[in-house]
């Protein structure tokens, strides 16, 4: 495996680690980023995506891994962060050859960085990538894994959004709630299901077609609206980003009439001061490293269900048990939007507190146990 050309002036401040990844016969071209193992190995998807740029690609495994170790930090694992990104068209350059050298690519970190799936990444590509290296999650259960982490992701989701409407509103029910979800990929349709179920009104959007036929057969009852735009732009109690990260910038939230911000998608601030504008505005955020760790929670569960017993004494990958701590986001949720209600900062200010707090204190524990 070779190196592919860093950018140049590439800012990779804070990250202990990052390496980039070239395997010339299967057109592999990859990136993991190693911000923290402070609370333990990293712990972080991969995402496979046609990226405009190699400056691209870099940028965004930097921001996800970083996002990756205050996830696992808030969640309460013992997990560091980090993140990986195959730079291509998943639909045209995805093979099993590409995926096995990707797979040696992360064997060869030694057990520094657990990988998982992320857009345009599925279980039956990690158990592929699983035949390469130890260090892979999100398997199916015939592989020995947890299967598809979406359904603990969205459970999350949901769990934060009642916590957001105590907050807000004082009660736990949507019922009546409009939500608006934009992106119905794996996990917007988990969450537009717990949704229906609560008594919600939901109104959601994608740019893909089959997703929309999707919501269209599935559930009839969901509005449907043209593009996000039009959807941050509708009369919404909550407001949903659950596909690719950046919706919320200087354009879109002078228009959002949504009362809170909860979503699934990673990094939903395009830049900092970000979350100020939404508190200036009167909008509670709930930070999308709180509300979307259900998916790392059940993929931590099963990296180390290897030597953790459940219950039952049963080793392995235990859905109830991750479903359990997954529930925990709910408290979470309200423990920070507290925190930031008596510290008069934003919520998101109030949670990257709370990491730092817990990386620093439990990573220089660490630090002495090993001396």
């Amino acid at each position: 495996m070779g190196v592919f050309a860093t950018t140049s002036g590439s800012d990779t401040a804070g990250h202990e680690q990052v390496v980039f990844c070239q395997d010339q016969p299967t057109g592999l071209k990859a990136i993991i980023a190693i911000y923290s193992t402070a609370l333990g190995p990293a712990l972080g998807g991969t995402r496979f995506h046609p990226y405009a740029s190699e400056a691209d690609a870099l940028r965004d495994v930097l921001e996800l891994s970083r996002g990756m170790a205050y996830k696992n930090a808030t969640a309460g694992l013992d997990l560091g962060g980090g993140k990986a990104v195959i730079w291509g068209d998943p639909e045209q350059v995805k093979t099993e050859a590409l995926l096995r050298a990707y797979g040696r690519f992360v064997e060869s970190l030694g057990g520094r960085y657990y990988t998982a799936c992320d857009v345009g990444t599925y279980v039956p590509d990690m158990d592929i990538v699983a035949r390469e290296t130890r260090y892979a999650t999100g398997r199916s259960p015939q592989a020995g894994g947890a299967g598809d982490s979406s359904i603990l992701t969205a459970w999350g989701v949901f769990q934060g959004m009642r916590a957001a409407a105590e907050h807000r509103w004082g009660t736990t029910s949507l019922r009546d709630r409009r939500i608006g979800i934009a992106g119905l990929g794996k996990v917007g349709r988990q969450l537009t299901g717990h949704l229906i179920d609560d008594g919600a009104s939901v109104v959601a959007t994608d740019v893909d077609d089959r997703a929309v036929d999707w919501a269209r057969h599935s559930y009839p009852q969901v509005d449907l609206v043209t593009d996000t735009d039009a959807l941050i732009r509708g009369d919404l109690d909550i407001y949903a980003p659950c596909a690719l990260g950046g919706t919320l910038n200087d354009e879109t939230v002078p228009v959002l009439r949504a009362a809170v911000v909860a979503g699934a998608a990673n990094n939903q601030l395009a830049h900092p001061g970000i979350e100020k504008m939404l508190a200036e505005r009167g909008i509670l955020y709930v930070p999308d490293y709180v509300i979307n760790a259900g998916g790392v929670i059940q993929v931590a569960d099963e990296a180390t269900g290897a030597t953790t017993p459940s219950a039952t004494g049963r080793y392995g990958f235990d859905f109830e048990r991750a479903k359990a701590r997954t529930t925990g986001i709910f408290d979470t949720t309200g423990q920070i939007l507290r925190a930031a209600e008596e510290e008069g900062v934003p919520p998101a200010v109030a949670a990257d507190r709370l990491a730092e707090r817990r990386m620093a204190e439990i990573g220089r524990l660490r630090t002495i146990h090993l001396r």
